[in-house]
């Protein structure tokens, strides 16, 4: 079976011995079958939401910068921006090295640069950009203020959408199959009134999350050792 939403609720509708839906009446389906899409939707809203930053919903992002300008709006779709990964990226045209941006708090970019976005008209100001803020809109800041149309290159964790259309793909690994059905099955139990059989399958749903996040998020690349060595004086 594909993997796909097609695929997934078919999943859903053979546990239940219920009648496989097909590409021709997916969107037309309603009843039992509208709530079996529904399930398969909310169990991957709940994976998504389990972990902030699953990697499977990293991306990259690259934007030009405009002249002059301190103040970009984040990604559509966006949850979080890593700000340690904000650079400029080397450009042979406009002479610049790859740099990477130097993260600062919003306070100290008020305290010592915001002049800069009432002076636009000082173009001395502008410069290759060294410093990069988060603001408390959903914008990001830089600064100087650039002088040329430098490409800024940073990454992101989105915000997946619902599944709609029968060839959609979840952003989960193809791998994770089985915890999105464990879930799907939980939600489909609720909606037939079977809380017992639910909360069973509540347990494995939650049982293969727990197993995600130990490939995924609980991982260390080294252990340091913090003990100050005891410099020890023979006897004489």
């Amino acid at each position: 079976m594909a993997y796909n939403f097609l695929g997934l609720v078919n999943d859903v509708n053979r546990r239940l011995n219920e009648v496989e839906l097909t590409t021709s009446n997916f969107d037309s389906a309603n009843g039992f079958y509208s709530a079996s899409k529904d399930s398969v939707n909310a169990s991957i809203r709940f994976i998504n939401q389990s972990t902030f930053e699953w990697p499977f919903n990293h991306t990259t992002q690259e934007e030009t910068l405009v002249g002059g300008q301190i103040r970009y709006s984040y990604p559509s779709g966006s949850k979080t921006l890593d700000f340690d990964s904000f650079r400029i990226k080397r450009d042979e045209t406009l002479g610049n090295e790859t740099k990477k941006l130097k993260l600062i708090s919003y306070e100290e970019y008020l305290d010592n640069y915001v002049d800069a976005e009432y002076n636009e008209s000082n173009t001395g100001i502008r410069a290759l950009p060294r410093y990069v803020f988060r603001t408390p809109s959903l914008e990001y800041g830089i600064y100087p203020p650039p002088d040329k149309a430098y490409e800024i290159v940073y990454e992101y964790y989105r915000l997946p959408v619902d599944l709609i259309t029968p060839t959609d793909v979840p952003s989960v690994p193809d791998q994770f199959r089985y915890v999105i059905i464990d879930g799907a099955m939980y939600y489909a139990y609720l909606f037939r009134g079977n809380t017992q059989d639910a909360q069973l399958q509540f347990n494995k749903f939650e049982a293969g999350i727990k197993d995600m996040r130990t490939l995924y998020i609980n991982r260390y690349d080294y252990v340091r050792d913090t003990r100050v060595p005891r410099k020890t004086f023979g006897v004489y």
